[in-house]
């Protein structure tokens, strides 16, 4: 096992996940629902999720172009574009969040898709399961999320402590964050879109 693709593969994903963005997206349901409750929905969207990422990863980009009948590089770019939008909508104050109407299971799957499983997560899944054994890569996916999962919970503990007395400056940390981590999406995302050309143009000139 390579390390250095390992640890790549592990911090590509968990970048992507990024909880600062995620603890913005997920900040009605942080609210409504008690610690124990909130760790449950939480821990079943990210084994929801894990299912997800790891059969991209075992079946990587073959799914794409024989089953999807798309190239890779395109999904890649969509991936970014997806991405960037989200940038943009984070730094105008334009975003949607979870819902906590939905009850048991359906809470769950709200958070894991579309927040948790996008096309840049599933890109990054995929580019893991190429980089590395598919026992290496689940690994990897699985250690990015059990890290995001532990920002989460912990952002929750420190926002039950605060949220009696200080609801303003968690109002402020929703605000500062928000803008503060789009322009990291804007970069990440236009990132993915270049890698995207860039593997486009190399499918293209080895083309007869």
């Amino acid at each position: 096992m390579n390390v250095d693709l390992f640890t790549r593969s592990f911090l590509m994903l968990f970048v992507l996940l990024n909880p600062f963005i995620l603890s913005i997206y997920l900040l009605e349901v942080v609210t409504a629902l008690e610690f124990r409750e909130f760790a449950r929905q939480l821990f079943r969207a990210m084994v929801i999720s894990f299912v997800v990422f790891a059969s991209f990863a075992w079946a990587g980009e073959a799914l794409f172009e024989n089953a999807f009948q798309v190239r890779f590089f395109a999904f890649r770019i969509f991936g970014g574009i997806t991405f960037l939008i989200i940038g943009v909508r984070l730094i105008t104050g334009a975003r949607e969040t979870v819902s906590v109407g939905a009850k048991g299971e359906q809470v769950a799957a709200s958070i894991a898709m579309p927040f948790i499983v996008g096309p840049g997560t599933i890109s990054a899944s995929v580019i893991a399961g190429a980089r590395l054994d598919w026992g290496w890569a689940a690994l990897a996916i699985a250690l990015a999320q059990l890290t995001a999962l532990a920002a989460l919970l912990l952002f929750k503990r420190i926002h039950d402590h605060i949220r009696a007395n200080r609801e303003p400056l968690m109002q402020r940390y929703t605000e500062i964050v928000g803008r503060a981590t789009a322009l990291f999406a804007g970069s990440f995302a236009i990132d993915m879109i270049l890698r995207g050309v860039e593997d486009w143009l190399e499918f293209v000139a080895a083309q007869p």
